[in-house]
This record gives C-alpha cells, sequence and structure tokens, in this order.
C-alpha cells in the first residue's frame, strides 16, 4: 500500500503524476481519495496516482441550475436512482466516447476494484433511467462529508446532469461540505465548479474525511429538485 501520510503532496507536481505503480484495489483506492489522489491512466500503462493543481471542486450550496436545466429536470420525469446498478454505469461510462481522448481510461481492472469499492459501501453510482432504459448517470467515492466525483454519461441530452443536480441537493442536505472534480471541465463549470489551490483542497478534505454524514440514505431514489 502506498503510504500517502510520508509524501508532502503541496510539493509534488502540479501537471504530472504524484506517483505510479502499486496495486489497484479496494484499501489503496480508498487511501489515496482519504489523502486527495486519484488514479488516472491508459490501459497498457503503469498506475499513475495523481492529486493536481488547481483542484475543480463544487460546494453543495453553490450549486448552480440554469433555467433550460430546471425546465428539463422538472418535464422529463426521468427516474433517478442510487447504487442500483453500479457496474452498469462504470461501463457505460467507460463506453462514452470524449473529446480529445483515445480510449478510456476506464479499464478492466479499474472497474473491478471499484465494484468491490462499492460493495464495501464506500463507491456510490446514480442511475437515470427513461422508461427503465438507463440513459445517464454517474459514479465516484465518499470519504466523510466529501464526495468524489468519477465520471458522467448520457444517451439522452442534459441526462447526466439530471442526475447530478439531484445527488448534490440531497448532499446538501445531508450537510456534506465538498465534492471533488478533479480536473476542470464546461460541463461542471456550467454546474458551479471552481478552481482552488491545491493546497486548499488538501485543508478542506482533512477537515472532512473523517466527519460522518447523518442520515444520509443512499439506497433510495433521488427526489426532484425542490
Amino acid at each position: 500500500m502506498l503510504d500517502w501520510d510520508t509524501v508532502d503532496l503541496n510539493k509534488a507536481p502540479k501537471g504530472s503524476p504524484v506517483a505510479r505503480g502499486g496495486v489497484l484495489n479496494p484499501a489503496n483506492l480508498l487511501n489515496a481519495y482519504r489523502a486527495g489522489v486519484f488514479p488516472w491512466y491508459s490501459e497498457g500503462q503503469p498506475i499513475q496516482w495523481w492529486c493536481p493543481h488547481p483542484r475543480f471542486v463544487l460546494l453543495p450550496e453553490s450549486l448552480k441550475v440554469s433555467q433550460s436545466l430546471r425546465k428539463t429536470e422538472r418535464k422529463t420525469y426521468w427516474e433517478t436512482t442510487v447504487d442500483q446498478d453500479f457496474e452498469a454505469v462504470m461501463r457505460a461510462c467507460a463506453a462514452t466516447l470524449r473529446p480529445g481522448q483515445d480510449g478510456t481510461w476506464i479499464t478492466e481492472a479499474m472497474i473491478q476494484a471499484y465494484v468491490e469499492l462499492h460493495r464495501q459501501g464506500h463507491a456510490h453510482s446514480v442511475e437515470v433511467r427513461r422508461e427503465g432504459k438507463l440513459i445517464g448517470g454517474l459514479y465516484g467515492v465518499s470519504v466523510g462529508k466529501v464526495f468524489c466525483g468519477e465520471s458522467m454519461f448520457h444517451h439522452k441530452p442534459d441526462a447526466s446532469k439530471v442526475g447530478f443536480v439531484r445527488l448534490m441537493q440531497r448532499l446538501r442536505g445531508c450537510d456534506f461540505g465538498l465534492v471533488d472534480c478533479q480536473v476542470p471541465t464546461e460541463h461542471l463549470a456550467s454546474l458551479g465548479a471552481i478552481a482552488v489551490t491545491r493546497s486548499d483542497f488538501l485543508s478542506a478534505l482533512k477537515a472532512l474525511r473523517d466527519v460522518k454524514p447523518e442520515g444520509l440514505p443512499w439506497a433510495s431514489p433521488l427526489s426532484p429538485l425542490t
């Protein structure tokens, strides 16, 4: 297991991996997320561990929902559930083509490791369905009162955004303090995510990672926005 307590991440490279190698298993993953580190690499590469500067984050109370998204969310009648089909969500994320990416970084080994992390109660998925068919979703890892988002997908416009904003409503209601979005994207910026220094992110994570959320019903369906 990589010992992140011996690494001064504030002095680590800003735009390249902070470490390489190790084993991709639930214990190492959870240990990494608690330290503010996540795996990101391509098939055939050694495991690469990242803690970028700046860090993209979203405060649940600062969520932005545009009028057009609110209208979509209100009129679609899509069903949003949590932890009902974690592996299917992860595989859908892996199969999604993304601009500027050749292939996927969500390898089979990564899927198996996160599925086991899900079985242990640390990784969670949001499923968005229309007439029973999976049309969008996201997954991530929960560490105390921090949710570390990993990937999203949609087969219908705004399906992943609807799942995301409904999840944020629940996290806000359970007093989560931070959502780690990792790296900047226009998609998440439109929802209120901002860039902060790595130092500020690590300080916030340290303050929140051991605080147990109260009354968080992971397995119950997500409610429409209020």
